[in-house]
């Protein structure tokens, strides 16, 4: 194999190896200007999309331990990687067709475990990592925060009983010290 292919191999192989997902689009018929525009949204959002020579693809996948890819990579491919939150990409790829029409959603690895494109749609349909995350933890400190409003109340209606008897004695004083 010539050297120039071999360095492409070891540049995809980085790639996988570095990232914890990738996606792989079809990008027939797409543009280059729009092109540019997906790949300024994916940076946007800590991915990026490369196009990739499918041969070379499949024996990078192979070497980087992903699986056997054959017959799955036909066409015009581009593979999306990220260090980020996968269905914060897959969000922005489906936005992305919707508006172009392309690329469309092929199929994915989340680590080495293979997503078909309706699960990668249904990714797409999550909120962000953080988002849940801030869900999570609102579900989480919920009971503690109903547990502190119940301790409270009982000191509460305790302080509003003295504060309202205090009233009535000094009611009572300025009426009985008036008469």
């Amino acid at each position: 194999m010539r050297p120039e292919k071999q360095s492409l191999i070891q540049e995809y192989v980085q790639r996988l190896n570095a990232s914890p997902f990738f996606l792989v689009v079809n990008y027939t018929g797409l543009k280059v200007g729009p092109l540019t525009e997906l790949r300024k949204r994916l940076h946007a959002a800590g991915a990026e999309l490369h196009v990739v020579k499918n041969s070379l693809f499949r024996l990078a996948a192979r070497e980087a331990q992903v699986g056997d890819l054959h017959g799955a990579l036909t066409g015009q491919l581009a593979v999306v990687t990220g260090q980020k939150d996968v269905s914060v990409a897959a969000k922005v790829l489906k936005t992305f067709a919707a508006e172009f029409e392309k690329p469309k959603m092929q199929f994915g690895y989340l680590g080495n475990e293979r997503l078909e494109q309706a699960q990668l749609l249904v990714l797409a349909d999550l909120p962000s990592l953080d988002v849940l995350r801030g869900q999570l933890l609102g579900v989480l400190q919920e009971p503690a925060a109903q547990l502190v409003r119940l301790l409270n109340t009982p000191a509460t209606q305790l302080a509003r009983v003295l504060q309202s008897r205090q009233e009535q004695l000094e009611t009572a004083g300025a009426a009985s010290a008036a008469s």
